[in-house]
């Protein structure tokens, strides 16, 4: 039997927000690594002169500045929270007719297949857990381990082939089969010994940089559910322009904001092709590229430069849209691609970067809108709020904005 393949664990998901694994949150006390050059030192002024003491862009400046490792609890993560039109409460007031804290198939105004996509956990009722999405979208289970243990290409997308090779990864030639305690010894998290002693942990200077081009995340937290969505117009990659008041009245929107160097991004590239298979005839879907994440030039990450992705922050439009097409066919998604300029406009308004979900409905406000990527990016989530947005009576009418 082969051993040590947790060590080998996918390289993104340790780095691209190095406290995803850990059990606690990092302690805000622990010790700078480095002093901070000039430039980290002018910017951390800057920012501290341009946003409130109380915003999201200055949580997450603290967490850095405290040696936080940028888990799902600390900086702008603590702050930023999924919302939905759709609430629990809401949902079931519409819906239960029997009073009885349950909906059942029956009490459900939409179709059979509808009602399983908000029935998350499949017991043929709809209930106040199938509305909890406290877990992270990256939290290490089991099978996203094994996922992303095959996922060779990282494209989000497993195919036959990949599986069947991960058997061969797992098992030693004179095996015949692999046992259960043979696979719950492979797909465990990796120590977090191995996790600080990674080469491309980035330093402080190197996040702050990434802070002030928004490579990290937006600055801006983003419109806010039942307001107007900002309009926009971008250049699509087959050429034409879209200008989103446009589009708005016919089908809800669903707005994918991401971009080729986050890991995580990639790895929902099957879910979102799936979404957009499942109601790309109930609903528009656009998705619009951003600023890299993880860029060569900033803070750069082993796992892009295992799969092949390894490209410098595009620095015109030109080359932002040649990357982007490269991101489509490398991810094999047939949603329409929108490419946001270089100067950032959409995704800082939107809070796209590094990865976002808006879903708008008939009358262009925002329905739904997740957390912070890439710890809030739920496409499930998503698809719950669009199933619900899409059997309601008057697609502008909700109940009050909750946070989950």
């Amino acid at each position: 039997m082969k051993t040590n393949l947790l060590f080998v664990f996918p390289l993104w998901l340790v780095v691209c927000t190095p406290a995803l694994l850990a059990k606690e949150p990092a302690k805000s006390n622990a010790a700078p690594e480095e002093e901070l050059n000039a430039e980290a030192t002018e910017i951390v002024s800057e920012l501290r002169a341009q946003f409130a003491a109380d915003s999201e862009a200055i949580a997450m400046l603290d967490a850095i500045l405290n040696g936080s490792r940028l888990g799902p609890t600390e900086g702008w993560f603590q702050l930023s929270k999924s919302r939905s039109r759709f609430d629990w409460e809401s949902v079931l007031a519409k819906f239960d007719r029997n009073e009885d804290q349950q909906i059942e198939a029956g009490e459900f105004t939409g179709s059979r297949e509808d009602f399983a996509r908000i029935d998350r956990n499949s017991d043929d009722r709809i209930s106040e857990s199938d509305f909890d999405w406290s877990e992270h979208s990256l939290a290490p289970t089991p099978g996203s381990i094994m996922f992303f243990r095959a996922d060779h290409d990282a494209n989000g997308k497993l195919t036959k082939e990949e599986f069947a090779g991960l058997y061969e990864q797992l098992a030693d030639s004179q095996d015949q089969f692999l046992a259960l305690d043979d696979l719950r010894e492979q797909f465990l998290p990796p120590p977090a010994e191995k996790r600080e002693l990674r080469a491309d942990k980035p330093s402080r200077n190197t996040l702050i940089a990434g802070l002030k081009k928004q490579e990290i995340g937006s600055l801006q937290p983003g419109p806010e559910v039942d307001t107007p969505a900002p309009d926009f117009t971008l250049p699509a990659l087959n050429g034409q322009n879209v200008t989103l008041h446009e589009e708005i009245g016919e089908k809800p929107i669903v707005l994918v904001f991401g971009n080729f160097t986050c890991g995580p991004f990639r790895s929902q590239a099957g879910n979102l092709e799936k979404l957009y298979e499942r109601y790309q005839d109930r609903a528009k879907f656009y998705l619009i590229y951003v600023r890299e994440a993880h860029p060569s030039d900033g803070w750069w990450m082993l796992s892009n430069q295992h799969a092949g992705i390894d490209l410098a922050q595009p620095t015109s439009h030109m080359e932002r849209k040649a990357v982007a097409s490269k991101c489509q066919q490398h991810l094999d998604l047939e949603m329409p691609f929108l490419v946001d300029d270089v100067d950032d406009r959409v995704g800082t308004i939107y809070s796209g970067m590094p990865n976002r979900l808006y879903l708008l409905d008939l009358q262009g406000k925002v329905v739904f809108k997740n957390a912070r990527g890439p710890f809030g990016f739920h496409t499930r989530q998503l698809e719950q709020a669009l199933v619900l947005l899409l059997n309601t009576e008057r697609a502008n009418v909700g109940s009050q904005t909750v946070d989950h």
